[in-house]
């Protein structure tokens, strides 16, 4: 009996003792982000148009309609993400397809905590369009369209391969929506 007496009393002893210290809770993080230096590649496929793009991306041929025949994805393999890009030849219908890509921008308007509008103008190249910055937990945090108005438009739309979260995803959509002005600026038909 003696030895559970004296086990007893370590554990009120050792108990006791531990109900002194405060606990802390740990604060919530986000991992660190790696950026690799801006260096960009220009692209000049079969398409009728080209553009420089980063040469840490990777740009290959996606899969539309019949009537789309060049799409593409710009993929950013080390932020799970990708840049969905469309191209279709003007047939007199440039308002549609401008009325077309702000709709598709404003689906995401229940979720978003407000849309951004950046009108692109490059007078030099008559390229003209629209930089569209969605704010919140939204599936598409940015997305755009460029047009010459006349024969050319291309549209483009930015997607994670995960949950959105803009708090943790904020600095990589900053960090791409760069590389897509870069792009917008470079534009080039043919």
């Amino acid at each position: 009996m003696k030895i559970n007496r004296v086990i007893i009393l370590y554990a009120v002893v050792f108990l006791a003792s531990s109900c002194n210290s405060s606990y802390t809770p740990k604060p919530l993080g986000y991992l660190k982000v790696e950026y690799p230096e801006k260096e960009y590649v220009m692209y000049k496929g079969d398409a009728p148009f080209q553009f420089e793009y980063p040469a840490y991306a990777e740009l290959e041929k996606g899969e539309g309609r019949d009537d789309e025949i060049h799409w593409y994805n710009m993929n950013f393999p080390m932020y799970k993400s990708t840049l969905h890009l469309s191209y279709k030849p003007l047939q007199g219908d440039v308002d549609l397809l401008i009325r077309e890509s702000r709709d598709l921008v404003y689906k995401h308007a229940s979720q978003s905590d407000g849309i951004d509008e950046i009108p692109f103008i490059d007078k030099e190249s008559s390229n003209y369009g629209i930089l569209y910055e969605l704010g919140g937990n939204v599936a598409s945090a940015v997305q755009f369209f460029i047009t010459d108005s006349t024969e050319h438009f291309l549209r483009g739309s930015l997607y994670f391969n995960t949950t959105p979260n803009r708090d943790s995803l904020n600095p990589i959509i900053n960090f791409i929506e760069e590389d897509i002005t870069h792009m917008m600026e470079t534009v080039e038909w043919k």
